[in-house]
């Protein structure tokens, strides 16, 4: 087990990030995310070229005010996930909509902390 640097939390061994944080663990592992990017490396903290980082704070408040639409997920890059929670919201009447809601709270909490290509989130908030 390894500790953050930056809040203290306990890692396993394997992992490149804190997952309360999303500070880089100091492993040379390096990512390839699922589109045309360069590879991301965790060791610099630094997205690939051309890419922008997300920011946590926006995605936390599309998740709460727009969150029954999957607008959050969408602006992460989870397309399917957000295609399932517009479908949820419609076959339960609006109820499933409380979903985004609480992956809104998540996000801006920081115990979601990674866009769908393996990139921290903007720590902006």
């Amino acid at each position: 087990m390894k500790i953050c640097t930056k809040c203290g939390q306990q890692i396993a061994d394997n992992e490149s990030f804190c997952s309360v944080c999303g500070t880089p663990t100091g492993n040379n592992n390096q990512y390839q995310n699922n589109s045309s990017y360069t590879q991301y490396t965790a060791a610099t903290n630094t997205p690939p070229l051309g890419y922008t980082q997300k920011s946590r704070l926006l995605a936390g408040l599309l998740g709460i005010l727009l969150g029954a639409y999957g607008v959050h997920n969408f602006y992460l890059g989870f397309t399917t996930k957000a295609v399932i929670q517009i479908i949820v919201t419609f076959v339960t009447c609006g109820i499933g909509g409380l979903w985004g809601f609480i992956e809104g709270i998540l996000i801006l909490c920081r115990h979601i902390n990674i866009d769908a290509y393996g990139v921290p989130l903007k720590q902006d908030c």
